[in-house]
């Protein structure tokens, strides 16, 4: 095998640092030309846009840093899981204080290397941060004294392109599944908003049903925890709000365990596939539709599980409620505050949903359920080759493989 050699992460980098958020208090720096980006963000593998953007003046008047395309980033602080989490910027853009970044200097250190050995080492990141403060945070001297083994670069950038593939394979995945959701989006609006097909006005033996006359449970779950028990390393998938992501798929890195005992004592909050599940306290608002793929599953207090009841309507039809945003406004308006903001389960069943009758409702039916399921099956091959990529990732971080 060639050699391996061990360097400080100063050493392979041409800077790193954190950056700086502007004044929120003063408008003129806020919804600029230029990205900015906190560490929230860095739940994304790869930052292609920012949520923000500040104005010249913002950078001006604050100590914000530019970060360049093809640098890693790490969250330096966040709650959660966002503490030491890795992104590779696929764009410049500025950053805030709680982003550290990592600028590589390519005479050593192959970007994309860099980014898979920091993204591997997630665990030993967040340790090397608890000891820093009550809170833990990564600081810059922690990243600045990380040691990095490092092949020859042309073994760096081999190790890199056999990650990248299969990165860049789940990106496209992603993007077939933004259009597919579009096209699903469209769909919903023509039928139940514009009435297209029946031009422009709606059907008279169409109904408004609340939500919960169309299915056969609307609950909640429970954390093992209040039960006295604990959460296991493998076994039963147990989600939590943190696991559904934004483009309604599943964050199998933030998904826990529990063993059959403890699930079957929550029996109530057992998943099942085709059920949806959404976000009911904290980051509300976020859905997705499981299947046998992540089934056996149970769920805690934060997620509302949704089941359909089938002799109605297709589970399909009602997730396609939630993926046209028929609900998004009646929930905004009935959230609740307290210790943090949450939907209680009597809303979420008193949604008022338009249902076509029988032979609208198949015609319908049979235009939307293709597209979810070719989105549940790219989202499966995503999740195959994300456990390939995590299986490969430390072998070749290691030497482990020989390229």
């Amino acid at each position: 095998m060639e050699e391996w050699k061990e360097y400080k992460l100063e050493d392979v980098c041409e800077s790193i640092y954190s950056g700086g958020t502007p004044s929120t208090m003063n408008k003129e720096y806020w919804n600029g030309d230029h990205p900015w980006l906190s560490s929230g963000e860095t739940g994304q593998k790869y930052i292609y846009s920012t949520e923000k953007t500040i104005t010249q003046k913002g950078v001006d008047n604050s100590s914000t840093r530019y970060a360049f395309k093809d640098s890693t980033v790490v969250a330096s602080a966040g709650q959660g899981y966002t503490r030491g989490q890795a992104s590779y910027l696929k764009i410049d853009t500025y950053i805030n204080q709680s982003v550290i970044v990592l600028k590589p200097n390519p005479k050593i250190i192959d970007s994309k290397f860099l980014f898979f050995n920091i993204d591997n080492r997630y665990r030993e990141l967040r340790q090397l941060s608890d000891g820093t403060s009550t809170r833990g945070s990564l600081s810059g001297k922690i990243m600045k004294d990380l040691l990095i083994n490092l092949p020859p670069l042309p073994t760096q950038q081999k190790i890199a392109a056999i990650l990248s593939s299969l990165d860049d394979k789940i990106e496209l995945n992603n993007k077939i599944n933004e259009n597919l959701e579009q096209q699903a989006q469209a769909l919903f609006k023509s039928w139940f908003v514009d009435f297209e097909p029946f031009d422009g006005k709606i059907p008279e033996k169409w109904k408004e049903i609340p939500m919960e006359n169309l299915c056969l449970v609307i609950t909640k779950g429970t954390t093992p925890t209040t039960l006295g028990k604990k959460f296991t390393e493998t076994g039963i998938n147990f989600i939590k709000g943190e696991s559904i992501l934004e483009n309604h798929t599943f964050d199998l890195q933030k998904i826990s365990h529990i063993d059959e005992d403890t699930n079957t004592l929550l029996k109530r909050s057992i998943i099942q596939p085709e059920d949806i599940l959404f976000t009911i306290a904290g980051t509300l608002g976020r859905f997705a539709m499981i299947d046998e793929s992540l089934t056996p599953a149970n769920t805690n207090q934060a997620v509302g599980i949704i089941r359909a009841d089938k002799s109605i309507i297709s589970p399909y039809f009602l997730y396609s409620v939630f993926i046209g945003n028929w609900h998004n406004d009646y929930y905004t308006k009935r959230i609740q505050q307290a210790v943090q903001a949450n939907l209680s389960l009597g809303t979420i069943k008193s949604l008022p949903i338009i249902v076509p009758d029988k032979n609208d409702l198949e015609k319908y039916n049979n235009l939307i359920e293709p597209i979810f399921k070719q989105m549940k099956q790219l989202e499966n091959e995503n999740i195959k080759l994300s456990t390939l990529r995590d299986t490969l990732l430390p072998k070749l971080m290691n030497g482990e493989i020989e390229v």
